[in-house]
C-alpha cells in the first residue's frame, strides 16, 4: 500500500543497515499483518473463506516482529529504525505493511498494537515527518477500511452480484 521514494544514504554502512531491516522485513514482519488481514476481513469480500488458523499464525509472526522492531531496530536516539533522526526507505517499508492492521477496526488493531507503545509512537514518527504524502498514499486504505465497516456497504451487492468492496478492491489491486 505504500509507494513512497526515499533516498539511501551515501555512507555505506548505514546503507547496509537499511538494508538488513528490508531483508528481516521481507521474512517476518510482512507476513503477519498481509496474513490476519487477507484471512479476517478480505477473505469474505474476496469470496473466501475465513481462515481463523491462518490469521492466529498470522498473528504469531506480528507479535514477533513488532517485539523485534522494539528490541533491535528502534534502539537508538532517533526517531526511527537504526537510530535515525529521519525516517529511511526501511520505516516507511515496514510503517506501511503495519497500516494494513487498520482494516481490522479500532478494537481489534488495539489488541495487536497495544503491547507495543514504541512501534505505536514509530508510527506516528513517520507520519509525522512525511505527511501530507502519507495520508494522501494510505487514503485507499482508509477509504477500504471505511467500507469495510459500513455494515450496509459490506453486503452490499451490485447488479452483477459482486459486492461494491470487492469491486473497488480489484480495481485497485
Amino acid at each position: 500500500f505504500c509507494y513512497f521514494v526515499s533516498r539511501y544514504p551515501a555512507d555505506v554502512y548505514k546503507r547496509s543497515k537499511i538494508h538488513s531491516v528490508l531483508d528481516w522485513h521481507h521474512s517476518n514482519l510482512r507476513r503477519g499483518p498481509t496474513t490476519i488481514v487477507r484471512n479476517t476481513v478480505l477473505a469474505p469480500v474476496l469470496g473466501r473463506p475465513l481462515n481463523p488458523e491462518a490469521a492466529a499464525e498470522g498473528e504469531k509472526f506480528l507479535s514477533a516482529s513488532l517485539s523485534k522492531i522494539e528490541s533491535v531496530w528502534l534502539k537508538g536516539n532517533g526517531r526511527f529504525l537504526l537510530g535515525g533522526n529521519q525516517p529511511s526507505i526501511a520505516d516507511l517499508s515496514l510503517v506501511c505493511d503495519i497500516m494494513q492492521l487498520e482494516l481490522l477496526g479500532e478494537t481489534e488493531r488495539n489488541r495487536l498494537l497495544g503491547p507495543y507503545k514504541e512501534v505505536q509512537q514509530w508510527i506516528e514518527n513517520t507520519r509525522n515527518a512525511t505527511n501530507p504524502h502519507f495520508d494522501e498514499v494510505h487514503k485507499i486504505l482508509m477509504k477500504a477500511k471505511e467500507k469495510l465497516q459500513n455494515p450496509r456497504l459490506k453486503g452490499a451487492n451490485n447488479e452483477g452480484g459482486e459486492s461494491d468492496m470487492k469491486r473497488t478492491l480489484h480495481s485497485r489491486i
